[in-house]
């Protein structure tokens, strides 16, 4: 059976959650279509976390993005849904999910969203001599 898109995503356990840590994905070839006239909209979406007890599983990732190829969807809507849903899936301490758009009518759009989990505190960055 082909595969095919799905809404469905999957988490596996976090190999330490001791750790601070960032995991950062890169998706170049996600596609939608605008609600207004039904044409193909192109982004690359970034998704940057510091996982909790969860991860996000790649595969699974791959075909939910893949679920939007036929929704017709604003930028600013389908950024912030993507964010609620990966939350619900993994739970993260912190999460970053950036939508950057080609162009349209010779206008760019970048849209973000972030979360931080309440109770986790941001580590200091290192600067070094």
């Amino acid at each position: 059976m082909p595969t095919q898109p799905s809404k469905t995503l999957e988490t596996f356990d976090n190999p330490t959650p001791e750790r601070d840590y960032t995991i950062r994905i890169e998706v170049p070839e996600f596609t939608c279509l605008c609600p207004k006239t039904g044409q193909p909209d192109f982004a690359t979406i970034y998704i940057d976390y510091v996982p909790d007890k969860r991860c996000l599983e790649l595969k699974a990732l791959k075909l939910y993005i893949w679920s939007f190829r036929e929704e017709g969807a604003f930028h600013e809507k389908v950024t912030n849904d993507m964010l609620a849903d990966f939350i619900a899936a993994c739970q993260p301490r912190f999460m970053r999910v950036t939508g950057r758009f080609n162009v349209r009518g010779g206008i760019y759009t970048s849209v973000t969203a972030e979360y931080r989990k309440e109770s986790w505190q941001s580590p200091q960055p290192v600067t070094l001599p």
